[in-house]
C-alpha cells in the first residue's frame, strides 16, 4: 500500500504539496496538516463560533425536555446548568489540541485508536452528526411553515441542505466570519426577547420551588444537557487547527468553554422557561406563544432570526462529519486530501441529514432526549481517552507525520485506546438509565444514572495502565525531528512555539 502523501512536515521521502488555502476563497484543505504558514486568527474567534453553535432553537429544545418528564423550571435549570459545565470541561480541553497539533480531532486520535482503528470512532461520530442535522433539519422546516405558511415538506429540506451545504464548501474561515456576523443578530433579537420575557411573562411560584423535587426528570435533563455540550468535543479542534501554534492553551480553553456555555446553557434555560410557560407545545410552538404575548405578531420575526442559526449549525456538523467521513476512507485507502475530496464528502453528510428529515416519524422532543442519551454512552469512553493521553500520557507530544502512515508508530489498529474504550462501555452498561433500559446498579439506586462518570474514570484507568506498555521515548525522538523541520521550539502543551 503507497504512503499517503499530505502537505505536512514528513521526514519521510514521500511528500506532495497540495495548493495554498486562502482565507477569502474556497478552502482546499481538509484532513491534512496545516502548515505554519497558513495559521492565522485568534483564540476570541472561538467564542462567536461555539457561542452561535449553540444559540439555535434545537438547544431550546434540549432545555425543554426536563419540563416535559415532569420537571419544574428550577429543577430543569438547575440540571441544565449543572450538565452544561460538565459536558464543556472535556469539549473546551479538546479544542486546545487544535493550534498545537493543526490537525483534525480524529486524525490526532489515531495515536490512542490507530491508523485504521480511529474509524470505529469516526463512524460514531457521523451517525451523531447526522443524528443532529436530522433534528436540526426539522425544526428548521418547522420555523419555514409556521413564517411563510406553507408546508413544503421535503421541499424545505432541500433548501436548508443547499444552503448549509455551500457554506461548508466554502470552510473553515467563511464559517467563523458568518458566525460573527450572526451573533449580533441573536443579541438584537433573542437578547431582547430573552430580557423582556423575565419580566412580561412571570413563571408561578411552584416552578421555584425545589419542595417536589423530580429526580428522574432532573437526571435526564442533566444528561441531555452534558451530552449536547460534550457532543462538540470529536470536532471541536477542527475549528481551532488554523490559529498559529503560539496560541495560549488557556485561552483557547476559556473563549471555547465561555462561548459553549453561554449560548448552551442560555438557550436551554429559556427552552425550560418557555416550557414551563406553555406545556405540551413544541420548541417552535412555543417560542412563538410566547413572543406573540409580548407583543403580537412578534413570534414570527423571532423565528426568522432564529433561521440563520439553524442552518450554519447544519454547515458546522456537515463541514465536521465530511473530515471524519475523509477519515474513515483513508484509513483503509489513501485519500489525497484536496478540495474536491472534501466538496465530496460534504455532499454525503448533507444528504444523508436531508433524507433522514425527510423520512422522520415519531415526537420530537422524546426522540431528541432519547438520542441525547445514547450520545453521551458512546462519546463518554472516546473524550476519556483521548484527553488522558494528550494530557497526561503523551502531554501533546506526537510524531503528526506518522499519523498519515499505515505502518507508521501508531499501527494500524491501536488497541490500547480500543480496548480502554471497550472498557469504558461495558462498565457504564449497569449504570444506564433510559428509556427502553435500565442497568441492575441504577435500578438498585432507585434510578440515578451516574454511567457518565463511571465510564469516564474506567476508560481513563484502563488507558493508563495500557499505555505503560509505549515506547514514548522513540516517539518523542520523531517529534522533536518534526519540531526541527517546522521551527517549533516545543511541542509539549502548552509551550511557546517559535
Amino acid at each position: 500500500m503507497n504512503e499517503p502523501q499530505h502537505d505536512l512536515p514528513d521526514p519521510g521521502p514521500v511528500r506532495t504539496e497540495v495548493p495554498v488555502s486562502r482565507a477569502t476563497g474556497i478552502e482546499v484543505k481538509s484532513i491534512d496538516w496545516v502548515p505554519l504558514s497558513e495559521r492565522t486568527g485568534t483564540p476570541s474567534s472561538l467564542f462567536p463560533l461555539w457561542f452561535m453553535s449553540n444559540a439555535n432553537l434545537t438547544t431550546l429544545a434540549t432545555g425543554m425536555v426536563g419540563v416535559a418528564m415532569g420537571a419544574n423550571f428550577l429543577v430543569s435549570l438547575l440540571a441544565i446548568v449543572l450538565g452544561v459545565c460538565v459536558g464543556t470541561v472535556f469539549t473546551s480541553f479538546h479544542s486546545a489540541q487544535g493550534p498545537q497539533l493543526g490537525l483534525p480531532q480524529m486524525i490526532q486520535s489515531r495515536a490512542q485508536f490507530g491508523y485504521r482503528g480511529v474509524a470505529i470512532v469516526c463512524l460514531v461520530v457521523v451517525a451523531s452528526i447526522v443524528g443532529f442535522n436530522i433534528f436540526n433539519q426539522l425544526l428548521a422546516g418547522q420555523v419555514l411553515t409556521a413564517t411563510t405558511g406553507v408546508d413544503a415538506g421535503a421541499g424545505w429540506y432541500v433548501l436548508i441542505t443547499a444552503l448549509a451545504l455551500t457554506l461548508a464548501i466554502i470552510g473553515y474561515h467563511w464559517i467563523h466570519r458568518v458566525q460573527k456576523w450572526l451573533t449580533w443578530l441573536f443579541l438584537a433579537t433573542f437578547g431582547v426577547f430573552s430580557v423582556v420575557a423575565l419580566f412580561a411573562l412571570p413563571l408561578p411560584a411552584a416552578d421555584f420551588s425545589l419542595g417536589e423535587f423530580d429526580g428522574p426528570a432532573f437526571l435526564v435533563q442533566f444528561a441531555a444537557a452534558a451530552a449536547y455540550a460534550l457532543g462538540w468535543a470529536p470536532y471541536v479542534s477542527d475549528y481551532s487547527r488554523y490559529l498559529p501554534p503560539q496560541t495560549s492553551p488557556r485561552k483557547a480553553l476559556f473563549y471555547t468553554s465561555s462561548g459553549v456555555i453561554v449560548g448552551a446553557g442560555w438557550l436551554m434555560i429559556l427552552g425550560a422557561f418557555v416550557a414551563s410557560l406553555f406545556a405540551d407545545a413544541d420548541p417552535v410552538q412555543a417560542i412563538t406563544a410566547a413572543a406573540d404575548a409580548i407583543v403580537p405578531g412578534a413570534g414570527a420575526v423571532l423565528l426568522w432570526s432564529a433561521l440563520p442559526a439553524l442552518i450554519t449549525v447544519i454547515t458546522i456538523n456537515i463541514y465536521a462529519a465530511s473530515l471524519e467521513l475523509i477519515t474513515v476512507a483513508d484509513s483503509f485507502r489513501s485519500v489525497r486530501p484536496t478540495r474536491f475530496a472534501r466538496i465530496v464528502a460534504c455532499s454525503i453528510i448533507g444528504l444523508g441529514g436531508l433524507l433522514g428529515a425527510a423520512f422522520s416519524t415519531g415526537e420530537f422532543l422524546d426522540s431528541f432526549g432519547s438520542f441525547l442519551v445514547v450520545l453521551l454512552y458512546v462519546l463518554v469512553p472516546w473524550t476519556s481517552v483521548n484527553l488522558v493521553d494528550y494530557y497526561f500520557v503523551r502531554r501533546g507530544r506526537y510524531a503528526v507525520a506518522e499519523m498519515f502512515r499505515p505502518q507508521g508508530i501508531y499501527g494500524s489498529w491501536g488497541w490500547r485506546g480500543i480496548t480502554a474504550y471497550v472498557i469504558g462501555i461495558a462498565a457504564m452498561i449497569p449504570f444506564v438509565v433510559a428509556t427502553w433500559f435500565t442497568g441492575p446498579i441504577a435500578a438498585a439506586m432507585g434510578g440515578i444514572d451516574i454511567a457518565l462518570f463511571v465510564g469516564l474514570a474506567a476508560s481513563a484507568v484502563a488507558y493508563v495502565l495500557l499505555a505503560r506498555g509505549l515506547d514514548l521515548d522513540a516517539e518523542r525522538r520523531l517529534a522533536r525531528e518534526e519540531a526541527e523541520a517546522m521551527g517549533v521550539r516545543s511541542v509539549s502543551f502548552g509551550a511557546e512555539r517559535g
